[in-house]
């Protein structure tokens, strides 16, 4: 296995640039003088910590960042040589990561597990599988395996993508009501051509709709894209900027801002509850009474009052656009292991849990309303991260396009649904508190 050494370089004793017999100064230590002489020109005014990679390759400017950060840190530039020594091992040339981060000092590591094996019926999605997720919440893959487990007793979960479409909302200024219902009329009248300029700009995305939303003298015009296996923000920013200029173009309006809160993109917004982005997607199961008492010690009765006196009931009065008890853990931590816009966890708590008595056995659903998700770009390309999308097998562009994407979705929307099922039914067996004590957590 290969090492990582301080700059992040893999460790090669027998590589070029290693010391010989005249003792000649190896690769490793020409890095660190110039990382150490590149500290020291940002800390005298002479660079910039963004300008390092225009002196200096990756990983040396990411040493030079962390001494430098270390040095600071310390209140002296010669501290401790192991300043952000952990930081500094990562496995993967810091050249990989130059489309994701602006000033690496390195990479931040987050233990990983995995959930299941837990069978998953899907459209895009199925048979049995593993589901990574990435976190630093004790009990949480435990909870989510014990979910899983009691699903694949109960012959697994189904789980269908309802809905796709990225949104992305600009807002114009026009004259007045009037003028707000003119260019509502000609935008519906033009959508043709609108299509035609937002789909110039990407070979994959494609609009499906505008929908317009009128405030007074300002004009919402919220894009829909379908964006295949990209999660598609960038898409869908590009796209609708070019169908902006056109509306610019050819009528009085003016463009206030590409995006104007409408989309509604990484906020709590009823509007992604209600009309969904990215993909909306379900999953449920009906666990076998026996199953639920062996297992999960309580009854289906309990578990089904517990989802509604909390979940409904308390969301409710809480005023929260999530009904459900803790979607946001599951898809935090698969988000963090695949490679996701981890911000856009907000939007994958827009969930609704469900669970009934049907026939004596436990129905139990959950429905998210706007998950955004993708098997392309983004931090998907990491090596860490593209490991786990290849734990799911859907890693990269998925043959029809879009079908990876969809069974990413489906994944998390089982395995949350596992996630529900297990705090829900430790709720009502009174072992929350139990649980996290048994495992130290």
């Amino acid at each position: 296995m290969t090492d990582t050494t301080e700059s992040g370089h893999a460790d090669a004793s027998d590589a070029d640039g290693a010391t010989d017999a005249d003792g000649a100064t190896d690769a490793g230590d020409a890095d660190d003088v110039t990382a150490a002489a590149l500290a020291d020109q940002v800390r005298d005014g002479e660079l910039r910590l963004y300008e390092l990679e225009d002196h200096a390759d990756p990983d040396t400017a990411a040493t030079a960042r962390r001494r430098l950060v270390g040095g600071h840190q310390h209140s002296a530039f010669d501290g401790p040589e192991t300043a952000l020594s952990t930081t500094g091992e990562y496995a993967f040339p810091a050249a990989d990561a130059e489309t994701n981060i602006e000033n690496m000092t390195g990479a931040v590591q987050i233990p990983a597990g995995v959930v299941g094996p837990v069978t998953v019926d899907g459209d895009a999605l199925g048979g049995e599988r593993y589901v990574p997720m990435a976190t630093t919440e004790g009990a949480l893959l435990a909870s989510v395996n014990r979910g899983c487990s009691v699903l694949d007793r109960a012959g697994g979960a189904t789980a269908r993508v309802l809905q796709r479409g990225m949104t992305r909302a600009p807002v114009f200024r026009v004259a007045d009501v009037a003028a707000a219902q003119a260019l509502v009329a000609w935008v519906e009248d033009h959508e043709r051509r609108l299509r035609e300029a937002a789909e110039s700009t990407t070979s994959h995305g494609e609009l499906d709709g505008v929908t317009p939303y009128v405030v007074g003298n300002n004009v919402f015009l919220r894009f829909t894209y379908d964006t295949k296996d990209a999660m598609g923000m960038n898409m869908a920013t590009i796209a609708t900027e070019a169908a902006c200029d056109v509306i610019e173009t050819e009528t009085d309006a003016s463009l206030v801002a590409l995006s104007g809160n409408l989309c509604s993109d990484k906020k709590p917004a009823a509007v992604n509850a209600v009309e969904g982005r990215g993909r909306t997607v379900a999953a449920d199961a009906t666990i076998p009474a026996e199953v639920v008492e062996a297992v999960l010690d309580t009854t289906p009765a309990a578990v089904a009052e517990v989802n509604t006196r909390k979940n409904h009931v308390g969301s409710a009065k809480a005023g929260s656009l999530g009904f459900n008890a803790h979607v946001a853990n599951t898809v935090a931590a698969i988000f963090l292991a695949t490679g996701q816009d981890a911000a856009q966890v907000v939007e994958g708590s827009n969930a609704i849990t469900t669970a009934e008595v049907v026939d004596g056995d436990l129905y139990v659903s959950l429905t998210i309303a706007s998950l955004e998700v993708g098997t392309v770009g983004g931090g998907t390309k990491l090596p860490t991260q593209a490991e786990g999308l290849d734990v799911l097998g859907v890693r990269g562009g998925g043959d029809p396009a879009g079908s990876n994407a969809d069974a990413l979705a489906e994944a998390t929307a089982v395995a949350a649904l596992a996630g529900e099922l297990s705090l829900l039914s430790a709720l009502a067996s009174r072992n929350l508190s139990g649980a996290h004590a048994d495992l130290g957590r």
